[in-house]
């Protein structure tokens, strides 16, 4: 087997170009991602699935933010609509882990019956009153043990359903105050503080297969971002133990400095496998691969180890698995 395309690419529209097919076929990106700007029908959103696979003539993962809440690609009527994660946390209280697994195994049904088969979530980070309110809703919890509960409840309905969770945002990114799409967050705590709450979390998850970058500074380590440092990417390899596959957030978020082609060289140098570019433009993908080109042998056998966690989950009931939800005692109820 050849080796991938460090990247994941997105294509710009609800079809796929024949310029993005040839991108596509020459430069073999290890995956996609779809955004609501690629989703308007059934039908339609089936057809570009297929398509992106044909494209590099394989069954390569098509990803998807479908976390819940603001950061939601398919809604209704593609998709059952829900609350922010951490206010679904609150509403179940001690049943959110059950509520979790719960939620995540509808949602990695209908992703699935549109032939996406991995999911930008969970989010892992700690919420605090400070965290910023772009990613403050989006995490499960505000402690080590409320995020690691719900966390490995909400990965394992993911690999039920037969969907690949990614968890993000490496090492932690809770206890930033900037919103990294527009300015780079500083992380000044020390260095135990980190390894006893944020940084926990994802060593409990060592063992998943697929992880994300967080685009901002951990002062106490070094000046670059996490993603393009690889004092940052040797920490989550090994002193959080994660021997899984690493991309980096959106590539191009303002967090990051340089050209769209130089933030993904430089993430490639520090240690992530791949490159993950959201966009669809053209003028930025054809550059970017070009730069980044293919996967290293350690990333490949990475991506490889990643791909065989996927599972056929065969028929799932989603009518008797909200009624399960329903059940639940919640907040709400009474």
């Amino acid at each position: 087997m050849s080796r991938f395309g460090a990247a994941i690419l997105a294509p710009g529209g609800t079809t796929l170009g024949a310029s993005e097919r040839r991108l596509f076929a020459e430069t073999n990106p290890f995956g996609f991602i779809l955004f609501s700007r690629n989703l308007e029908n059934p039908d339609q959103i089936s057809a570009l699935t297929a398509d992106l696979r044909d494209a590099v003539g394989r069954d390569a993962p098509i990803f998807i933010d479908q976390e819940g809440g603001r950061v939601q690609r398919l809604r209704p009527p593609l998709a059952r609509s829900w609350d922010a994660p951490l206010e679904f946390a609150a509403r179940y209280g001690d049943n959110a882990a059950q509520a979790f697994y719960l939620r995540y195994r509808i949602i990695a049904a209908e992703l699935r019956s549109y032939g996406i088969d991995g999911n930008c979530a969970p989010t892992l980070d700690i919420a605090r009153d400070e965290t910023h309110s772009v990613l403050h809703h989006r995490c499960l919890g505000t402690s080590v043990r409320a995020v690691t509960e719900r966390g490995r409840a909400a990965a394992q309905a993911h690999f039920d359903g037969g969907v690949l969770p990614v968890m993000k945002h490496m090492p932690g990114h809770g206890l930033a105050k900037l919103d990294s799409h527009l300015a780079l967050p500083r992380i000044d705590a020390a260095p135990d503080d980190l390894m006893q709450a944020d940084f926990a979390v994802f060593r409990a998850f060592a063992d998943l297969p697929l992880g994300m970058t967080a685009h901002l500074v951990f002062e106490a380590f070094d000046r670059q971002p996490a993603t393009i440092s690889n004092r940052m990417i040797a920490l989550i390899r090994q002193e959080l133990g994660f021997r899984g596959f690493l991309m980096t957030d959106d590539i191009s978020m303002e967090a990051l400095s340089g050209t769209v082609p130089e933030r993904g060289a430089a993430a490639i140098a520090a240690g992530c496998d791949c490159v993950l570019h959201c966009n669809g433009e053209m003028d930025e993908m054809a550059p970017l691969m070009e730069r980044v080109g293919k996967m290293s042998a350690e990333s490949h056998v990475r991506a490889v180890a990643a791909l065989t966690a996927r599972r056929d989950p065969g028929e799932v009931d989603i009518a008797e698995l909200s009624a399960k939800l329903d059940a639940l005692p919640s907040e709400r109820a009474g």
